[in-house]
Order: C-alpha cells, then sequence, then structure tokens
C-alpha cells in the first residue's frame, strides 16, 4: 500500500524549446504571469461559488428560524425540500462547450438568482419544492463548468490547486451563511457584472498582451490538450461513459458528497440541538468552516508540492472519520456539547479537501476536451446521488444524537478511503502498462496522432 501512494507518476512538463518561442516571450516572468492570471480568473469565478453555496446551503439556517412554521411543513416534508434540489441538479457542461464561459456561467448565476429571490418569498410547501428543484437545476452547470474552465488555462500540476482555491468558497459560505441574510437580488446584481469580468480563453483574453498569449499557449502545450482546437462530438462522450476511471471519479466524489451536504445543510440543527439558542447556534457554525477553510488551502498546497492525491484524500477522509466516531460515541450531547461540537471541527477539517482534491483529478487526468467535460459532470452526477440520500438521514426525532446520519456519514468516509485507495492502484498500473509499451508524452500539443488519455504516451497522476 505504501507504494500505491506514494511512487507516483511525476509528470514530465516541456517547455518548447528556444527555436519555438521569440525573445519576447524568453522574457516573461512566469510566476509573475500566472499570479496575474489567478488574480483576473479565481476572485471572479469564487465569488459565484459562494454565491452557490450560499443559496443552496442557506436553508439550513432558515430552518432553525422557522422556515417550518412559515411553510407549514413538517420535519420530513422539509428533508424532501433538500432532495428535489439534488434531482434537478443535473450538470450541462456540453453547453459550455458549445458557448463561453463568459455568457454560461453568469447567465447560470441569473438565473438561479431569480429562482433564490422566488425562494425568499414561497410561503407554502409546493412553491418550496418548486423553487428548491429549480434551484438544483441553474446551479448545476457552475462546479463542473469551472473545473473545465481551470484546465484550459492552467498546466495539470496547477489545476489542482486552483480548485482547490475556488472550493474553498464553499467553506466561506457555511461561515457566512449564519451571519448574513443574503438574498437571491444580490446574486443577480453581482451575476450581471459577470459579463464584464469572466474571461473566456487565454487567446482571446483582453488582459494579456500577444506575447503572454503564445507563452501560455506554449506551456499549455507542453502537458495538456488546451491548445487542441477540439469539435464537439458525441463519440467523446460516450468515450467517457465506457472509461472505468471516469466512473470512480465519480464514485470517489459519491462517497464524498453526502458527508459534504449533510454537513453544509444539518451543522446549525446539528449545534442547535446540542441546547443552544438559535441565535447562538448560528454563530457556532463559523468556528469548523474556518477551520475547513484553513486545512482546504493547506492539503491543496502540499498535495501540489508533493504531487501526491489519493494519500492526502485518505488522510483527509480519515481526519472527518474521527470527528463523527466523536459524534457518536457522545452518549449525551447536551451534557456534554463541547465533545460533539469537537467533533463538528474534525469532521469539517476533513471532508472540505478530501472533497476539493476528488473533484479536480478529473480535470488533472482526463484527456480530450470533451470527454473532460463530461468526465466533470459524470463526477458530479453521480456524486450528487449520495447528497440524495443524505438529506434523509438526519430526521428531527433523531436528535441530538443523529446516530442515523452520523454512522451512514462514517460509512461513507470509510467507503471513499477504499475507492480512493482502488483508483490510485489503478492509475499506477495503467502508468506501469503504459511505460512498457510508449515513453511518456513530454508535449502535448505538438503529439501526432493524440488520442486523449487512452494514448499510451499518456501518464495519470495519483
Amino acid at each position: 500500500m505504501a507504494n500505491l501512494f506514494t511512487d507516483s507518476s511525476t509528470e514530465k512538463v516541456h517547455v518548447p524549446s528556444e527555436p519555438s518561442i521569440g525573445p519576447a516571450i524568453e522574457e516573461i516572468n512566469e510566476k509573475a504571469l500566472l499570479r496575474k492570471i489567478d488574480a483576473k480568473l479565481l476572485p471572479a469565478v469564487g465569488v459565484l461559488y459562494l454565491l452557490s453555496f450560499l443559496d443552496r446551503s442557506n436553508v439550513g439556517n432558515a430552518r432553525i428560524e422557522g422556515l417550518l412554521n412559515d411553510i407549514n411543513a413538517t420535519g420530513n416534508e422539509y428533508l424532501t425540500g433538500l432532495t428535489v434540489y439534488f434531482i434537478g441538479y443535473i450538470p450541462c457542461n456540453i453547453i459550455l462547450k458549445r458557448t463561453t464561459p463568459r455568457l454560461w456561467l453568469p447567465t447560470l448565476t441569473i438565473a438561479w438568482g431569480i429562482v433564490a429571490t422566488l425562494l425568499g418569498i414561497v410561503h407554502n410547501l409546493a412553491g418550496f419544492f418548486v423553487a428548491r428543484f429549480f434551484l438544483g437545476v441553474t446551479e448545476s452547470g457552475l462546479f463542473p463548468g469551472v473545473v473545465f474552465y481551470f484546465s484550459m488555462w492552467y498546466r495539470r500540476r496547477e489545476r489542482q490547486y486552483r480548485i482547490s482555491l475556488f472550493f474553498s468558497a464553499a467553506s466561506l459560505a457555511g461561515a457566512f451563511g449564519g451571519i448574513l441574510a443574503f438574498e437571491g437580488l444580490a446574486t443577480i446584481v453581482i451575476a450581471f457584472a459577470a459579463y464584464w469580468f469572466i474571461e473566456n480563453y487565454p487567446e482571446t483574453s483582453k488582459f494579456l498582451s500577444q506575447s503572454e498569449k503564445e507563452f501560455i499557449q506554449a506551456r499549455l502545450a507542453a502537458d495538456s490538450d488546451a491548445t487542441h482546437h477540439e469539435k464537439f462530438t458525441w463519440s467523446a462522450v460516450y468515450d467517457a461513459f465506457r472509461d472505468a476511471n471516469c466512473w470512480l471519479y465519480g464514485l470517489g466524489f459519491h462517497t464524498m458528497s453526502l458527508p459534504l451536504y449533510t454537513l453544509s445543510l444539518f451543522l446549525p440543527t446539528i449545534i442547535k440541538d446540542l441546547g443552544f439558542t438559535a441565535a447562538t447556534a448560528q454563530l457556532l457554525t463559523i468556528p469548523p468552516y474556518a477551520l475547513a477553510f484553513v486545512t482546504t488551502l493547506a492539503v491543496a498546497i502540499y498535495s501540489e508540492r508533493l504531487a501526491r492525491r489519493a494519500v492526502f484524500i485518505a488522510a483527509s477522509a480519515i481526519v472527518a472519520a474521527i470527528g463523527y466516531i466523536i459524534l457518536l460515541s457522545n452518549t449525551d450531547p447536551k451534557a456534554r456539547p463541547a465533545v460533539s461540537y469537537v467533533g463538528t471541527f474534525f469532521a469539517a477539517a476533513g471532508i472540505y479537501p478530501a472533497t476539493a482534491l476528488v473533484l479536480s483529478w478529473p480535470a488533472i487526468n482526463v484527456s480530450g476536451q470533451t470527454k473532460r467535460a463530461t468526465a466533470n459532470a459524470m463526477q458530479i452526477s453521480i456524486g450528487n446521488l449520495g447528497a440524495v440520500l443524505g438529506t434523509q438521514l438526519y430526521r428531527s426525532n433523531d436528535g441530538p444524537r443523529f446516530v442515523v446520519g452520523h454512522a451512514v456519514a462514517l460509512a461513507y468516509l470509510v467507503a471513499n478511503v477504499a475507492v480512493v485507495s482502488v483508483l490510485a492502484w489503478k492509475l499506477r498500473k495503467q502508468n506501469l502498462q503504459r511505460a512498457e509499451v510508449a515513453d511518456e508524452v513530454v508535449d502535448v500539443g505538438r503529439a501526432e496522432d493524440w488520442k486523449g488519455d487512452g494514448d499510451a504516451r499518456w501518464r495519470f497522476q495519483y
């Protein structure tokens, strides 16, 4: 097992030799250019994801503030409303491939902002169900869309950290959700501005000079297909569905999505049932999410530096599992609320970094633009089946211990370690088999007859 997690196939990144680039490109400071790109891209999409997670998870805060009375619903009917959101959550990356990020991402945001605004004025159960369903429909394209978007700007070894930074907005949303009454109207206003601050792709960007564009194209060509002018084909979509690795990426997220969404949706209720008032419970949700933000960034940085994926995912899942063991072992949460509260810190500190790394895996390993976009969407769809189950686990009469919910979350985290181990073993085995057939590609952009990640010259990262 040690070799499984430590003998990673470190990628070979090849920058075109001097004859391939001009003097102006040679003078470009690569680190400074990356910081420039980060400053332009990450805040823009990070704000959109922050809004998305706020709009979807604030329902957990609304519940302890009297939502059920406002819509005349029972606890079980409320859980059904949470489930309906994920039924409508069907990623649509194919549309992004056929349009542009500047058009597609803000349009999605405006759509869910309108739905979130309407959700704030519903006064009955039917309206709640309809609004939650369409909130899922309109938010479904953002995360997989941005993951694909990053793959067109950053090299393979640079994507995981950026995706983790982007995903860390989810933990910030959890922290802010307890103190902000965030309405959909603000989302709509920010989304309209996004039409101007979201960039498309490097070759059409206006904030880069021509030499910077050429430099980016050269570095992307070194280890990815981002410079290929690939047309959409249904055969590439089918390739993703035929690839067992794509299903395992989805299963990896499936085993994390249940703990992720049950924590984000039910943490206010879990804390309130320890004996705190609603207002105090809102405030007490902030520290676990703040810790999750820090651990997500720290794990992403070290994972990137060491070029290791699986070991950090598994270790983070184990940390989260310890949190649920603490929660389950506390037989009298109201008498010992501090014990259960500590458990929520472990859970949050492990769930968020593990999820960020799992979600970045297809962006690193799947080659072929349409196949990668499909794989990202598959991962979200398969993963959210876990969230659908999770929304039914934390029933009012199970509090304050919530044995069923905590136990299933713990089981899912253990399953995640198993899935990640199998996937890492499989990727390592494929790399070894390919090494016997062909040398690793050093310049994907100039490789002849490139066959995507099915090419024997491609190496997976694990």
